[in-house]
């Protein structure tokens, strides 16, 4: 999978360059295209050296609830020997670019393009970028909500090394890679890796509890949000609130594929 998902380079449009972009904030979503992650537009992490993030989502009014999800960039040399402050805050990590050195609770694993690790709230991690390049990766954190007898537990594994499931009556035209069992009660959420054939499509408006963060990996798509049709392709993230209207189909000539945030498996807190 080495080169195939998509990382932002930075850099500034010129002068010539033409304003209209493809952002739009609304209630009911947000895309944030690929273009306008610029330079000016990134933060520096406490705790982190040599290093920079666009941060695409965080919790705030008309905006993300349950999660916040950022693109880090490491240089070389940079990192941080802890990168989690907040005890109760679960995490996921999915390298698009480079190699990273994973330290969790003691244990080093070499994170390649496509490794992905689930950072159980509590866990003691941090990040080096011990390479000649730069390491480029998603960021995913949520403050979990535990369930008696449950208990989410850390692990590391790859997008390679995790076979997809091809959706009912859709002859592998819509697969998705599930990192967790969904039906565990441990976790309450899921990062996933969605996958269409060109020409694949969700066939129908999925209108749903769960809240939605996407950052497309690869390839190009026409996507359904609320009312409107909105052409995205790799690079572009896209935010959907709970019972946003949903659907897609893939425009080809390669695979269209999406790392995909939700959260489940709690009830509905009323109190």
């Amino acid at each position: 999978m080495t080169g195939k998902y998509y990382h932002p380079k930075g850099g500034l449009p010129p002068q010539t360059h033409l304003t209209t972009e493809r952002a739009i904030v609304t209630e009911a979503y947000t895309v944030i295209p690929k273009g306008v992650m610029t330079d000016i537009v990134t933060s520096t992490l406490p705790g982190f050296t040599n290093t920079r993030s666009w941060i695409l989502a965080r919790p705030i009014a008309g905006f993300s609830t349950t999660f916040s999800q950022l693109i880090v960039e490491i240089g070389p040399g940079g990192g941080a020997p802890v990168a989690e402050f907040e005890k109760g805050v679960e995490g996921v990590v999915f390298v698009t670019k480079g190699k990273v050195n994973l330290t969790l609770d003691g244990e080093l694993h070499a994170l390649e393009e496509g490794g992905y690790a689930y950072l159980a709230a509590g866990a003691t991690w941090g990040l080096a970028n011990v390479s000649d390049d730069i390491v480029s990766f998603q960021w995913i954190r949520k403050a979990y909500e535990r369930l008696e007898g449950y208990e989410a537990k850390s692990f590391v594994t790859s997008d390679a090394e995790v076979e997809p499931t091809a959706m009912p009556d859709t002859n592998g035209a819509w697969k998705t890679t599930r990192f967790t069992d969904s039906s565990d009660l441990a976790h309450d959420m899921q990062v996933n890796i969605v996958t269409f054939q060109p020409g694949g499509a969700i066939p129908f408006p999925e209108t749903h509890v769960m809240e939605h963060g996407l950052y497309v990996l690869q390839g190009k798509a026409m996507y359904l949000l609320n009312d409107d049709w909105v052409e995205v392709e790799a690079g572009d993230f896209m935010w959907l609130r709970a019972f946003c209207p949903q659907a897609c189909y893939a425009g080809g000539p390669g695979e269209f594929r999406y790392l995909l945030y939700k959260d489940m498996n709690r009830q509905i807190r009323l109190t």
